[in-house]
């Protein structure tokens, strides 16, 4: 997920705060993984990537005739060992796919409904200074059309975006009701039409809508936000290599450095101990995963056709400015790409010192899924690595 705000978001975030297998994952697992050959597309894409700054970059392009890897760079710039590739790494805000999903499943079993509102789940938790949590419903939530605020930027001050507070706040972690509370402190961007609240059209990244959207499903079914997503996706799917890591700041191995190049520092700091939120963005995983995950949701075997249909009815999202003519439906973005007649699927994630971008057919036939393992706030190299990693992803696609 690039948009305007994903550098300081992700900082912010970490200054402020044995599965079952089924036998189709069983069969996915035995399936020959190979890397790419030196010169082949997608090795020279990952290449490109590493070329633009990146410590190490590791990539797949799975289908269901297995799976092709490819990597470049190293899992630290002292020891200079080459990047795992079946490294683990913090997918950010790919998780809000897996929250969506979650919340669909709820909704097609006649539990939750897309137009209930969050006072219905919530009540009181979405109210003062203009707020109101009856004009905005589990649609908006999941859509980002609600209006609400980035807890992230509220009382947010890019000058505390330093090394020093990343490591007094690393271990630091927030409840979902603080975050929500933050965020509900300042007037909204904007409240939904009261009229058709579901129906709105106005769009705006905000990491609360699915803070919300945790807590909804854990009103529903009364069990925790991550128990629904393991029994729920990772337990089923057979996802071996995926977990929710509750309030702990690190990363299983192997995994690589993660590297963040804070505002006017020149070096990069090793920020791979971090907090990652939760329902909007904690999701532990491995490409493999990943990719599997994707390929599964878009196939059809998480969401039944009505929900799945819902999950693709998309909204404008004119601050997505790494690509043109992005659109939002719900955890789940769509954007044009030359060449691909249907456009691909996408959503992505930063988090300090790792950026997490992916890519699906509409069929799910077809998944690319990364890690970058550096993250630099802004600038014209940030830009670079961007630009660079959508054309892979665009590339392993076509």
């Amino acid at each position: 997920m690039i948009t305007r705000r994903t550098g300081l978001a992700a900082t912010a975030a970490a200054l402020l705060g044995g599965a079952v297998m089924t036998t189709e994952a069983r069969a996915s697992e035995s399936r020959a993984r190979r890397s790419d050959p030196a010169g082949s597309a997608l090795q020279k894409n990952v290449e490109a990537v590493r070329d633009a700054g990146v410590s190490g970059v590791i990539a797949e392009v799975q289908s269901a005739h297995g799976s092709t890897r490819a990597r470049a760079g190293v899992a630290d710039l002292a020891s200079r060992e080459p990047v795992p590739q079946d490294a683990y790494y913090r997918i950010g805000s790919d998780t809000k796919t897996f929250t969506a999903t979650v919340a669909l499943q709820l909704v097609g079993e006649g539990r939750l409904k897309l137009t209930d509102t969050v006072e219905r789940w919530l009540p009181g938790a979405i109210r003062g200074h203009g707020n109101d949590g009856r004009r905005i419903t589990v649609a908006n939530l999941l859509r980002q059309t609600s209006g609400l605020n980035d807890y992230f930027a509220v009382g947010a001050d890019p000058g505390e975006f330093t090394p020093d507070a990343y490591r007094r706040n690393r271990f630091r972690a927030q409840r979902p009701e603080e975050q929500l509370a933050a965020a509900v402190g300042a007037p909204p961007q904007w409240l939904p039409d009261a009229d058709d609240p579901a129906g709105e059209r106005r769009w705006g990244y905000s990491n609360t809508n699915y803070v919300a959207a945790g807590l909804v499903i854990e009103a529903v079914t009364g069990h925790s936000w991550a128990q629904e997503v393991h029994e729920r996706i990772i337990e089923p799917l057979g996802l071996r290599h995926t977990f929710t890591p509750g309030t702990s700041p690190y990363l299983p191995m192997p995994t690589a450095t993660a590297y963040t190049y804070f505002p006017k520092e020149t070096r990069p700091t090793d920020t791979t101990v971090a907090q990652g939120g939760g329902a909007d963005g904690c999701v532990i995983s491995t490409t493999h995963d990943h990719a599997l995950f994707l390929r599964a949701l878009f196939d059809g075997r998480l969401l039944r056709p009505a929900q799945l249909a819902a999950m693709r009815r998309t909204v404008p999202a004119p601050d997505w400015i790494a690509a043109p003519g992005v659109r939002y439906g719900l955890g789940i973005a769509w954007r044009p790409v030359a060449g691909i007649g249907e456009g691909i699927w996408f959503h992505g994630g930063t988090s300090l010192g790792c950026v997490s971008e992916c890519g699906v057919t509409g069929d799910g036939a077809r998944a690319v899924t990364s890690a970058a393992f550096t993250v630099r706030l802004g600038g014209p190299e940030s830009d670079e690595q961007a630009a660079r990693t959508l054309r892979m992803v665009e590339a392993a696609l076509r």
